[in-house]
């Protein structure tokens, strides 16, 4: 399969089994999601489709950049996929991305995949801008370090 237009991505190998980097994933969300020195609260997390996803990164700085939107996936030990672009109850919102998080066996270990899929050109220039490729990057190593240790 192609990748789809408008879509950033990023992968990494992962020395440990698919089952510990998903318990990772899920369970320990806070610890890997954003780039240090930022933190991740979790305002309401429901591992389910059609389920809230609130997050606020908060920065060393008092800075706090909430993440609004609604799980559209969960297949456990698959993959979840996120959109802002909904609330809970279906109202429609200025979108920035859909998110998709996925992981699949590689040898003795998983291959973790970050996408971000954007509604047009624009807002994917502006991610990027934004720092895509460096920001997701360091979130697949600090999954890794919590996943390999």
């Amino acid at each position: 399969m192609s990748q789809p237009p408008f879509e950033l991505s990023v992968s990494r190998f992962i020395d440990a089994p698919p089952a510990t980097v998903w318990q990772g994933m899920i369970e320990r969300l806070p610890e890997w999601w954003c780039p240090k020195p930022w933190v991740t609260e979790v305002i309401d997390l429901d591992w389910r489709a059609g389920g809230r996803a609130a997050l606020a990164m908060c920065g060393p700085d008092g800075e706090r950049e909430l993440t609004e939107g609604v799980v559209l996936e969960f297949t456990p030990g698959v993959r979840f996929v996120f959109t802002d672009a909904l609330t809970v109850d279906w109202q429609p919102r200025d979108a920035f991305m859909i998110g998709l998080f996925e992981i699949s066996a590689q040898g003795q270990g998983t291959r973790y995949t970050a996408s971000a899929r954007h509604w047009n050109e624009a807002a994917m220039k502006r991610h990027e801008e934004m720092g895509f490729v460096e920001g997701w990057t360091v979130v697949a190593e600090q999954l890794a370090a919590l996943a390999e240790a």
